[in-house]
């Protein structure tokens, strides 16, 4: 059972237990960040905290990330992550967000900032006035899968470089899973991680993952998912 918990005035988080998505409303309409796993009914969990007119966006196209997306003919996407979406079911029409577009919901700007790595097609989302970032799977201090296709730890590296360059902008950060919320201090430590891992200077355990072996190195911050090779 989904439980929706009010973030601030006009922003509302949905926790389905392994995984989290948002509602965000400005002064003219409202947007959907994400829509779980097991929550085909997201939308209308959404209309019972706003009244706005409701968009739909993604930050990125895992199975766990698009159980609603249904309810709607359009959705906000990177093109970049258009195969990831079809390949887990996705239908809708995308509608393309790349980096430096601004989404005005009214009196409210969201600034997306692209970070591949975890997905071709990842996005981070800036609510610009209250300083907040909306991460998806990349910036949490639970285990982040970097196992299987699409997953890029060059491209995830160079990404979470990038957001560090928004430190001045980022007083706290909302993931999709793990804790809520976390501090961006996390980010440079998820760099550290991520680099010991690709030098070789990182111990991994191999634990069973929906049936099939990965690698799990797992820091004091966060784990990372790798291939179990």
């Amino acid at each position: 059972m989904a439980e929706i918990i009010r973030i601030n005035e006009n922003t509302w988080r949905i926790e389905e237990g392994m995984v989290r998505f948002f509602v965000f409303e400005g002064d003219e309409r409202s947007l959907l960040i994400d829509s779980g796993m097991n929550t085909p009914d997201a939308a209308e969990l959404a209309g019972s905290v706003t009244s706005k007119p409701l968009s739909m966006l993604n930050t990125h196209a895992d199975r766990d990330h698009i159980s609603g997306n249904g309810a709607f003919d359009k959705c906000y996407m990177s093109p970049d992550e258009e195969a990831n979406f079809r390949e887990a079911g996705g239908t809708a029409e995308i509608i393309p967000i790349r980096e430096g577009d601004i989404i005005d919901l009214g009196n409210r700007q969201l600034e997306i900032i692209d970070i591949p790595g975890h997905t071709p097609g990842s996005v981070a989302i800036l609510d610009i006035s209250h300083k907040a970032l909306v991460s998806g799977d990349s910036v949490q201090n639970g285990n982040i899968f970097m196992f299987g296709k699409y997953r890029s730890f060059e491209s995830y590296i160079k990404s979470m470089n990038k957001l560090l360059t928004y430190k001045e902008r980022v007083d706290t950060i909302y993931p999709s899973h793990g804790s809520f919320p976390v501090e961006p201090e996390l980010i440079g430590k998820l760099i550290e991680g991520a680099e010991q891992i690709v030098n070789g200077q990182a111990e991994g355990k191999i634990v069973d993952m929906f049936g099939r072996p990965a690698k799990l190195f797992k820091f004091d911050y966060a784990g990372f998912l790798c291939e179990a090779t």
